[in-house]
């Protein structure tokens, strides 16, 4: 029986021939390094099928050779590794107010990363554009193959599709085709996601996650969401909206409006927008000493405006920062019942404040969730800062290059590189 159809004009190789090589590459890429024989006892595959696959992946650059294990008593075993250099793909992630960009070995190590501001309302042509100039500026120092593109934005995404559905804060881009714009550009396959998925994603491979079967990652940003990762996988939900925790209604008698149209939105009371809204009322009414006089001075404050200020003690500010993360703390400590974590990570601008939003946080969610479901409860801020979406879109692409459904549309070929086509 053969395998379903490759791209055009090129083989196919036999399902069970594909299943057992999907088999041995994912083993080896989470390891740094093994032998035929510990391959065959975490797969339970034969070691003659085991010898005949790593020959064939290492034929097709995916694996090489390692150096010789020490003897046992017998001819020593050489090992075998992921070829994390046999490719490589371009990875953006898009916020709200900045855009990161880099290029990323097949392991997701980040090469030439670069970070500046932007405005997500500016659209989606401008936006892209300049994502797509950094791309190629990238290109032009690190001339590779390209197998993929990976990007994140700031809201509901179609994973299927590629295309942003009706995302609060991102004015303009409703059923943009982000996927063809770098597809075309680039002729390589993309796959587009929400930015705290990748997040999430990049955790679960290279940060605090990694062994952890269910994890919320939580971004708290200009806007509020969140990246659920069950049984060890990235949960997206049916159509790609889970984990938008950002529009839970938190206070039903608040009258501020949020992006969405609702009312009493977490994102629109303790998000980075509001606190830079909070602080700038907070200054307009000398509320605040040490905001009053950036305001004095003629500047528009902001939430990290707001976070220094509480840290240098500022009464108000400290007050604001507590609610903000009280709300949010409120919030998680419903999430907590109803999925039960075993750790949650806090991303993002906003609880980059200091100890004092992540122990609020921590304070609340223990109070309000049930002790079984606290009792090995992490509560930890994001190890990797802002590479965790860069790492988490790279992973995202390669993952679904070498998932079972594409590995063998392209394997034969030996490259994705050149066809976008294999997205399918």
């Amino acid at each position: 029986m053969q395998g379903d159809g490759g791209v055009a004009g090129w083989p196919v190789i036999a399902d069970e021939q594909l299943d057992t090589l999907v088999t041995v590459l994912d083993l080896a890429r989470n390891g740094d390094e093994w032998t035929r024989p510990e391959i065959a006892r975490a797969s339970g595959l034969g070691r003659n099928v085991v010898s005949q696959r790593t020959a064939q992946l290492i034929e097709r650059g995916l694996l090489e050779e390692g150096g010789l294990n020490s003897s046992t008593g017998g001819r020593a075993a050489r090992g075998i590794r992921f070829a994390a250099g046999a490719g490589h793909v371009l990875v953006a992630e898009l916020g709200a107010t900045s855009t990161s960009v880099a290029l990323s070995d097949l392991a997701g190590h980040l090469i030439g990363q670069t970070t500046e501001p932007s405005d997500i309302t500016d659209g989606p042509e401008l936006i892209l554009e300049r994502v797509s100039s950094h791309f190629e500026e990238l290109l032009r120092s690190n001339p590779v193959d390209v197998w993929g593109v990976g990007i994140g934005v700031p809201g509901p995404v179609e994973f299927t599709t590629g295309r942003p559905v009706a995302p609060p804060i991102m004015p303009g881009w409703d059923g943009f085709d982000v996927r063809s714009f770098f597809s075309l550009r680039f002729n390589a396959p993309t796959w587009v996601d929400n930015d705290v998925n990748m997040m999430a994603l990049g955790e679960l491979r290279d940060g605090l996650a990694q062994g952890r079967r269910d994890v919320i990652y939580v971004k708290v940003g200009s806007g509020i969401g969140s990246g659920l990762i069950s049984k060890g996988k990235l949960h997206r939900g049916a159509q790609g909206a889970a984990g938008d925790i950002g529009h839970i209604s938190t206070i039903e008698e608040s009258k501020i409006v949020c992006r969405c149209g609702q009312t009493g939105c977490l994102e629109a009371l303790a998000g980075g927008t509001a606190l830079a809204r909070q602080g700038q009322v907070a200054a307009e009414h000398g509320e605040s000493p040490f905001l009053s006089k950036l305001f004095e001075a003629g500047q528009q404050i902001t939430a990290a405006d707001v976070g220094r200020a509480a840290i240098f003690g500022d009464q108000r500010s400290v007050e604001l920062v507590t609610e903000s993360a009280r709300l949010v703390g409120e919030t998680l400590s419903q999430l907590v019942n109803f999925f039960n974590p075993s750790l949650i990570l806090l991303g993002g601008g906003v609880t980059e404040i200091g100890d004092l939003y992540l122990a609020t946080v921590r304070q609340i969610v223990l109070r309000r969730s049930l002790p079984l479901a606290t009792r090995a409860l992490m509560i930890e801020r994001s190890p990797l800062g802002n590479t965790a979406g860069l790492k988490g879109a790279a992973f995202m692409v390669v993952d679904e290059l070498l998932s079972r459904e594409r590995l063998g549309l392209w394997i034969e070929n030996g490259s994705p590189a050149g066809h976008p086509e294999v997205v399918g």
